[in-house]
């Protein structure tokens, strides 16, 4: 890279930022190729690309595989206080939640899981993998681990349906204290795949470990979500 890639980056970040914060570039809208952005820059490919990463990691631009660079819609706020299920903490802030059942199974529970639920080595759980969408856009690959002593026949119920729902509705189980524990990620495997996006992208790692109201460890869920979809959030009376 030149003496004057730099200053090149920062010129592109400015004018792109500028585009962004004008509603010239809206929420959603796919930007040029990158050939056709360096054209329009007069630089390299590098400088570019270089520009480009830096505004995804302020959060106003996304990259999806082999479609391409576009600007980030409106974070999403997240309440960790706020005990609501996926699609109507999204509804609820006016926007259109969707999910995909990936898999569910039984399988050997990992350390960590063992972990989180004081279960023995070699332990099994019921694994159920997911992908969850904002207005059609992927920002969320989760998945649940549940203590299978405490929901037999779970992988006969409808898994379409939030898991707070078919808790209560067959197993008369709901949710009582929670843990949580975050820490930026790269997303990597099983989390980049399902969010399209490339190894080692930017990501935000949640744990959450779930006790019932009779202070069980019932369930342990690990969402791996887009770095800029969400804006955590606590409010202490």
């Amino acid at each position: 890279m030149s003496a004057s890639a730099p200053r090149a980056v920062t010129a592109i970040c400015q004018a792109l930022q500028e585009q962004i914060e004008h509603g010239l570039l809206s929420s959603g809208c796919k930007l040029p190729a990158e050939r056709k952005l360096s054209e329009v820059f007069d630089t390299t490919r590098i400088t570019l690309r270089e520009a480009l990463v830096q505004l995804e990691a302020r959060g106003l631009i996304y990259r999806e595989e082999r479609r391409g660079w576009f600007i980030s819609p409106p974070r999403l706020d997240y309440d960790l206080v706020e005990r609501s299920h996926f699609h109507a903490m999204v509804r609820a802030q006016g926007r259109e939640p969707s999910t995909q059942l990936l898999s569910a199974q039984r399988v050997p529970a990992p350390a960590m899981v063992c972990d989180c639920l004081g279960l023995a080595p070699l332990s099994s759980v019921v694994r159920i993998s997911r992908a969850r969408r904002i207005d059609g856009r992927l920002v969320l690959y989760v998945e649940h681990h549940l203590h299978a002593q405490y929901f037999p026949d779970i992988l006969e119920q409808d898994l379409s349906l939030p898991l707070t729902e078919l808790y209560a509705l067959h197993y008369d189980i709901e949710y009582g204290r929670v843990r949580f524990e975050m820490a930026p990620t790269a997303l990597y495997g099983d989390a980049a795949a399902a969010l399209k996006v490339s190894e080692g992208s930017p990501g935000l790692r949640i744990l959450r470990i779930n006790e019932d109201r009779d202070g069980r460890v019932i369930d342990c869920d690990v969402e791996y979500w887009r770095h800029d979809a969400i804006r955590v959030q606590v409010e202490v009376g």
